[in-house]
């Protein structure tokens, strides 16, 4: 009987658990941290394909956003909201070419005048003259997400620290853990950040960006950002509770900083961007939440198998976009399927 473990209970290794367990499979997952993830747990949450690397990248993220709304109708309450998002990180020529870009790629891009902006976001203070509208976009909380697909599939949690994979014959026969060893026929990797440090012993290397991510939560103000906003100078949403949830970047998806300074100073700045685009409120921090983005080397999805057979492996940023299309496609080769066209340019094997 085939014994499937999976690292990692964040979205990602949530969204395979809930995958396989969904095509009859038992499964166990076995995480450092608790259900939710580490990463999850510090992600924006938008989830959108507007921002992407190639035409590759932006038809599994498109995708991805449909894979959500596939889990809402397979999951009913997921408190994922689609209200879209106003962009603006651009300007000019180069914000008419990306709106071109992606029409031709089929997405849905609505080009905005300043009265029409002002309409949609009243209580935005420096207007811009013209802004891209993506009625697509969304937000999902990833650790909300990764607690009630752990809840669905029925996976037991596992909490150990895992420290080595076993291997015997070609083949993967286990792990190491805290907990001593643990047997499994199948073990797949969820395990963003600490992904290459389990490959390093079987001779192969996966390249990681240093990408810290923190994210910052004010005090509760009255509704002021009903879609998700992405400007020049910061990207920001409002949760239901009224708090403004905002990335410590300027341009948080494109962001390369490799340290994040200090953590007054960013937070201050922070705070000073979100006072300008919204001013006359009294906004002040409440809470952060700060993790290493898992972003492979090249930026791209790693998903598919690894060096020794039984081994899988899923890393990507941004899993919260990502994770349940990747899921899906993963989950159907894993059990018997032919492999999944959309993940074709994001197989390991290219870092061979």
């Amino acid at each position: 009987m085939t014994r499937t473990l999976i690292i990692g209970a964040g979205i990602t290794g949530a969204a395979l658990a809930c995958q396989l367990s969904r095509r009859g499979e038992a499964v166990t997952i076995v995480s450092t941290h608790a259900e939710g993830g580490l990463a999850s747990a510090a992600s924006f949450g938008w989830l959108n394909a507007s921002s992407y690397l190639s035409h590759p990248h932006f038809h599994l993220r498109h995708e991805g956003l449909a894979a959500h709304r596939r889990l809402q109708e397979q999951l009913p309450g997921l408190p994922t909201t689609w209200q879209g998002c106003l962009w603006y990180e651009a300007t000019g020529e180069a914000q008419s070419e990306t709106a071109e870009d992606l029409e031709r790629l089929g997405y849905q891009v609505q080009r905005l005048t300043r009265p029409q902006i002002a309409e949609r976001m009243p209580a935005l203070g420096p207007v811009p003259e013209t802004a891209l509208a993506f009625a697509e976009e969304g937000v999902a909380d990833p650790a909300v997400l990764a607690r009630a697909m752990i809840a669905a599939s029925g996976a037991p949690v596992i909490r150990a620290t895992v420290s080595a994979l076993t291997v015997a014959a070609g083949r993967v026969t286990g792990l190491q853990t805290d907990l001593g060893p643990m047997p499994a026929t199948r073990v797949i990797l969820a395990t963003g950040t600490g992904t290459p440090a389990l490959l390093q012993p079987l001779g192969y290397v996966l390249p990681m960006l240093q990408r810290p991510g923190l994210m910052i939560r004010t005090n509760a103000l009255p509704p002021v950002c009903p879609l998700v906003l992405a400007t020049p100078d910061q990207e920001v949403r409002q949760d239901p509770q009224g708090h403004l949830i905002a990335p410590a970047s300027a341009g948080h998806q494109s962001d390369h900083a490799e340290t994040l300074g200090a953590f007054p100073v960013v937070v201050n700045a922070t705070l000073q961007r979100l006072r300008a685009l919204f001013p006359g409120h009294d906004i002040h921090f409440a809470h952060q939440a700060m993790a290493l983005r898992p972003v492979p080397g090249d930026g791209l999805p790693v998903a598919g198998q690894g060096p020794v057979e039984g081994l899988w492996l899923a890393v990507m940023h941004s899993g919260a976009t990502l994770a349940p299309v990747v899921a899906e496609c993963l989950a159907a080769e894993i059990t018997g399927g032919p492999d999944s066209p959309i993940l074709s340019e994001f197989r390991p094997a290219r870092f061979a």
